[in-house]
């Protein structure tokens, strides 16, 4: 199916959400120096819950769609994604690896349609896969094969909380991401409770600095009420292969701004990592629209 050409309106859109949630991730390095990783996903979707909740409706769309949005992208995706970057991975090549969400999201469009895998995508599956595998060789104390494993289950979550979006319509997304929060606290909540233990997450958030709030409500304003409800508002307007590859994007915001900021290293292995993955991500965007311009006009 060849890939729809976006609206130059929505190409900016699009182009804004990468650019946040690229740079995303070193906001989040910053609020893990402070914050245990999940009571800071549980901080990051209450205030995205509160007090928005309160001034929009509910979105005509069923309790369960909202449900798996919010698990899937609340503790599926952020609650894995920062466990991960507490230590078990950089957040330049975490902002790389969570790309393999593309691969999972066509796969569940496909798989809905009963499309068939074609060639191409084969090709640039492996092409990315070839890129995790150098990311595995070259795993140290920085990236751990958990945090590599971790990011790869988020990708997942994300995926799946992709598609419910896609099931949900055309919906206003800002109150959908909004209402679906209410879904994302209560496991993650949980999860700390257990995993982190009340008086590290007592001690954690009354000793928190304004940097690590700020940190906090950068996730909930930025990347979780303009980021996913621009994402999705997009997806419910074309189809996931024509939105999903631009996430292609995030990595080179992700990787230049923990360069910059972070001084994160950039050796030769993860220029080639990021090439390849990137390069797979490319691949799938890029083979449709070739395609598409090779065939011959319809006949008069």
């Amino acid at each position: 199916m060849p890939v729809a050409a976006l609206p130059l309106s929505h190409l900016l859109l699009a182009l804004a959400v990468v650019a946040v949630w690229g740079t995303n991730f070193v906001v989040i390095k910053f609020g893990l120096t402070e914050l245990p990783p999940l009571a800071f996903a549980a901080a990051r979707f209450f205030f995205a819950l509160v007090p928005a909740v309160f001034f929009l409706p509910r979105p005509k769309v069923p309790w369960r769609h909202l449900a798996a949005y919010g698990v899937l992208i609340g503790a599926g995706q952020f609650g894995l994604l920062y466990i991960a970057m507490n230590g078990q991975i950089s957040p330049g090549l975490a902002s790389l690896v969570v790309q393999v969400q593309v691969f999972f999201t066509i796969g569940l469009a496909m798989a809905a349609t009963g499309e068939r895998v074609r060639l191409f995508q084969i090709a640039a599956l492996a092409l990315a896969t070839a890129g995790i595998g150098v990311i595995l060789a070259h795993s140290d104390r920085a990236t751990t094969p958990l945090g590599l494993a971790l990011v790869i289950l988020a990708a997942m979550g994300w995926a799946g909380g992709n598609h419910v979006a896609k099931l949900s319509g055309r919906v206003n997304m800002l109150a959908y991401v909004v209402w679906a929060s209410l879904f994302s606290v209560p496991p993650l909540v949980a999860m700390s409770l257990v995993l982190e233990g009340w008086p590290t997450v007592r001690q954690a958030l009354g000793a928190a600095s304004p940097a690590a709030w700020a940190a906090v409500a950068w996730q909930s304003v930025g990347n979780t009420l303009f980021g996913y409800a621009a994402w999705g508002w997009l997806l419910a307007r074309h189809p996931a292969a024509t939105i999903t590859p631009m996430a292609l994007l995030v990595p080179v915001f992700g990787m230049g701004a923990s360069a910059l900021l972070l001084g994160e290293a950039m050796p030769v292995w993860k220029v080639a990592a990021a090439s390849l993955v990137m390069a797979g991500l490319a691949l799938n965007i890029l083979w449709p629209i070739v395609a598409a311009r090779r065939l011959p006009p319809p006949a008069a």
